[in-house]
């Protein structure tokens, strides 16, 4: 074993036993909670060893670090998520390989991502990112829908063809009412999953939770927690 992979392997055994931990704590079981690996700012070969240590999800959140990443990865059983603010012009790239696009906060980017998801003949799953840290139907300082605007939001996606709602996304903010309240932040998340399922009740997928504070994502009900850090290392200094 590499160095590399073993210390890998090591930080996701680590991560492996926090989750086990918390869904013990929460009264979950460990199946309810699928761990995607944010692998932005590192290379394809740690993308690989990842897949060999039975990672299944990945997530990016620049298009131009991602594609030629995802293409080089193009072999693997591998989900890849992109969790980034996402400008429309990026869009067909990303359509071309993302399963999953987390950042969904308004109209105009749903519908660019219809129409290249048509046009290249996929289902796209989407989640509605709210901005926790935003005004009633406002945009949040990283992207994301006030939660006035949820409801319209998800409405638009589940009529999009190419389009599945698949539920909702946020980052713990650092500003606002939920600032340093991660738990109590989630559990909002999950209030608001809960009204979005009545009008969509297969939108059930909850991404909440990151290296910091994975332990209240999953004590709040995420379904899916996205850990970059406590599984790859601090990230290099870009630029």
């Amino acid at each position: 074993m590499t160095d590399r992979k073993a210390q890998l392997a090591g930080n996701l055994a680590k991560v492996e036993e926090r989750i086990t931990a918390a869904c013990i704590d929460a009264g979950r079981r460990r199946e309810e909670v699928t761990l995607i690996v944010v692998t932005k700012t590192y290379p394809a070969s740690d993308v690989r060893i990842l897949s060999e240590l039975g990672v299944r999800h990945v997530a990016e959140n620049r298009d131009q670090d991602a594609a030629p990443k995802a293409a080089e990865c193009s072999d693997l059983p591998l989900s890849w998520h992109f969790v980034g603010q996402l400008q429309t012009n990026k869009v067909r790239s990303v359509v071309g390989y993302a399963d999953v696009v987390q950042s969904v906060d308004r109209s105009r980017l749903v519908t660019a991502l219809s129409k290249e998801a048509v046009r290249a003949e996929r289902e796209l799953g989407c989640l509605i990112q709210v901005a926790l840290d935003a005004e009633e139907s406002g945009r949040g300082e990283r992207g994301g829908v006030g939660v006035g605007g949820i409801e319209e939001l998800g409405d638009l996606v589940a009529r999009a063809p190419g389009l599945r709602l698949d539920g909702l996304m946020t980052v713990a903010p650092l500003t606002g009412a939920y600032a340093g309240r991660q738990q109590a932040a989630f559990e909002r998340l999950m209030d608001l999953s809960t009204d979005l399922r009545r009008a969509h009740p297969a939108a059930n997928m909850v991404s909440a939770g990151m290296s910091t504070d994975l332990e209240q994502a999953v004590a709040a009900g995420a379904t899916h927690v996205r850990v970059g850090t406590a599984v790859l290392g601090v990230r290099p200094r870009l630029g």
